[in-house]
């Protein structure tokens, strides 16, 4: 299509080279259409230089995000890669952390669900879950769950929600 600027240059020259003055009707109306493209030229130019100048604005900002990611990724990856050996390999076992190996429970107050690891259930010190939305007492491990099922309370007076 050709630069636009340079089209309506040469119509310009045209208009002069054939005569055409804002004296006859067809004239002024010439004269101002290649006035109003001259303008739409000079627009299309700027919009195209500063859609150049974002593009390039977008790639600096794309090649950053690159490097972060990459120092990123490559901290957390080297983390991983750091573990000793001697270390509990079960805080790094995706395993670990099976569905199977949390509870969960509905708070009786709020009634909002409440998630927490099972191994507490057996812990022998006494340990209290409570609700993060309303603070009421979800789990206390002071009660005792005979094999009959029923509950048995040892020295407390928190109730055990039934869902457990």
């Amino acid at each position: 299509m050709g630069n636009m600027k340079e089209r309506v240059a040469y119509l310009q020259g045209l208009t002069k080279g054939l005569n055409v003055n804002e004296q006859s009707a067809e004239g002024k109306l010439l004269l101002n259409i290649i006035d109003v493209l001259d303008s739409f030229a000079e627009e299309v130019y700027n919009v195209n230089l500063a859609q150049r100048e974002l593009e390039e604005y977008v790639e600096s900002i794309d090649e950053d995000l690159t490097g972060l990611e990459e120092q990123l990724y490559d901290e957390d990856c080297d983390g991983v890669d750091e573990v000793d050996d001697d270390t509990d390999d079960e805080a790094y076992d995706d395993e670990a952390y099976d569905d199977d190996d949390m509870v969960e429970m509905a708070c009786p107050s709020c009634h909002e669900l409440v998630t927490f690891e099972s191994n507490i259930l057996d812990e022998e010190e006494d340990i209290e879950v409570t609700c993060p939305y309303c603070g009421q007492v979800v789990y206390d491990n002071a009660l005792d769950i005979a094999d009959t099922g029923t509950r048995v309370m040892r020295d407390s007076n928190h109730i055990m929600h039934p869902g457990v």
